[in-house]
This record gives C-alpha cells, structure tokens and sequence, in this order.
C-alpha cells in the first residue's frame, strides 16, 4: 500500500480545519441572524398588540363619550316645539353614531378620528342648545313681567286699559303664537235649491264652510289661499271637478274647494262653497280646512 506523503497530509489536514472553521462561522452567523430576526419579530407583535390595545382603549373611551353626552341630550328640556324638535334629531344622530362605532373595528383609524370629530360637532351644538333655551326662557321670563307689569297700570283708565291690553296679548302672541296662521269658528252647513239651511240629504245641493283667520301681527302678510277637504258618511273625497290640489309638508293633497283672501295680519272671516256635488247621502260629513303652512281646524255635519 503507497504511503501518504507527509506534506500533502499535513496540507489535506490543515484544509480540512480551514473548510470545518469556515463552516462553523457559516452557522454562527445563521443562528445570530435567526436570533436577530426573532427578537424583531417579537418586538413587532409586542408593539402591534400594545397599538391594538391602544386603539381599543381609544374606542371605549369614544364610546364612554358618546353615551355620556347622549345622557346629557336625554336630560336636556325645552317648553319650545321647534328646539324639543332639533333635539329629537340631535338625539337620534347620537344613537346611530354610538351603533357605527360599535360595528366599527378600533384599527379603522381614519373613522375613528371621524367619529371623534362628529362627536365635538355635537357637543358645540348642545352647548348652543343650552344657551339657545336660556335666551328664550329669559325672554319669556322678560315678557312675562312686562305683562303682569301691564295689567297692574292698567287699573288706571279705562284707555290705559286698552292700550296696555293689547301690549300684552301682543307680547304673549309673540311667544306663543308664531308666525303660523289659525282659525276659529270653524263650520259647514247644507243649503237646499232655495238658499236654506237643511239637513236633509236629498234636498241639500252645496255645502258652505266658514271660518275665520284670526288676528297674527307676526303672521306673513299678503294672500292666503285656503283648502277644505271634504269627506263623505264612508270616508271618500268629495270633488267638485275643478282638481284643486295643494302641498302640505312632504305631500301633495287634493282639495275639494279652496278660495284666497288677503290677510293682512288682521282677523279674516270667509266661506267657501263646496258646489258640482251629484248627490248627498245620509250620515256625518266631515271637513279639514287647511293652508299650505299648517291644518286650521276640522268640523262635522250630520245630514238625514
């Protein structure tokens, strides 16, 4: 057998220890990449669950807002139908925040900060709420004074009675009246042929309502144009032909007669003919009286 040369054994030697250092060093530096890569790795979850965490604290803490100020809504009165109105609305915007909230996850930051908006916006509406119903309750407080103040000058004359009267029933329109039209004295009769009032069914051949539009300094003045509605013992329409038709709130509503005035803020007395009628039949008829701004008032007529 050929003996190994005792260089080329010391060369293959001193190769083999330079092959295994290097693949040692190969390892080491592995294992401190893998090391390295795992405590990033770490760190990165640690801080992702700390945001996590975070936001859904931030969230509860929106949502601990949000039911707070709706209990402030909730506890917030007013004697005045149009704010009690804006407080229903602002009320009812608050409940669906709170239920977008809910369904929303807390890593949606960008609605997050959106809700977070919508809810300052509701906050600086309250707090104009809040000073809206003090300035009226002063007012009223105001008014309310100047009234009574009026009623004890006015046991001096009779003239200084009058005037200071009327003071106060214009101070009190202002406050509880508007700027709405209303009626009184609404009523409707049946005529027969010869222009007499009567309850008999087969002889009345047109109906009359009447009414007046009371007094309203605040009231627009100008023409006003009025719609009866009427209706028969079985709930239909009556119409004279004319398809008369009128807007009220969201709704367009057929009239069986109307007929325009000029209001000029004074008491306004006036009928309106329901004619072109074929025939009457026994039972309660029934009449509405509108304008286009509110409902004046219903009456009944029982024919025979």
């Amino acid at each position: 057998m050929e003996r190994e040369d005792p260089l080329e054994k010391l060369e293959r030697r001193e190769a083999e220890k330079k092959a295994n250092g290097g693949l040692k060093t190969v390892m080491i530096i592995m294992i401190v990449v893998a090391v390295a890569l795992a405590v990033a790795l770490a760190y990165v979850m640690m801080s992702k669950n700390r945001l996590v965490s975070q936001l859904n604290d931030e969230k509860t803490d929106l949502t601990e807002q949000l039911i707070a100020l709706q209990s402030d809504y909730a506890d917030l009165t007013s004697e005045y139908d149009t704010i009690n109105y804006q407080l229903d609305s602002s009320r009812e915007e608050i409940a669906q925040l709170i239920e977008r909230v809910r369904v929303t996850e807390a890593t949606n930051r960008s609605k997050i900060r959106q809700y977070e908006k919508e809810l300052g916006t509701l906050r600086s509406i309250m707090r104009g709420y809040i000073v809206q119903i003090d300035s009226l309750n002063t007012l009223n407080k105001q008014l309310t004074a100047e009234a009574a103040s009026a009623r004890r000058d006015a046991a001096n004359s009779r003239r200084i009675n009058e005037e200071l009267t009327q003071q106060v029933e214009s101070l009190t329109d202002k406050v509880t009246a508007g700027s709405i039209l209303k009626a009184r004295g609404l009523r409707m009769e049946a005529f027969n042929a010869g222009d007499r009032i009567t309850d008999r069914s087969t002889r009345v051949v047109r109906l009359l309502v009447t009414l007046s539009l009371v007094e309203n300094e605040l009231a627009t003045r100008g023409p006003v144009r009025v719609y009866v509605r009427v209706t028969d013992p079985s709930g239909n329409l009556l119409l004279d032909g004319k398809g008369t038709t009128f807007a009220f709130g969201e709704e367009t509503l057929e009239a069986t007669a109307s007929r325009e005035v000029d209001y000029q803020g004074s008491e306004v007395e006036l009928g309106i003919y329901v004619n072109n009628i074929p025939d009457f039949t026994k039972g309660i008829y029934t009449v509405q009286a509108y304008t286009e701004q509110s409902l004046l008032g219903s009456a009944e007529l029982m024919l025979r």
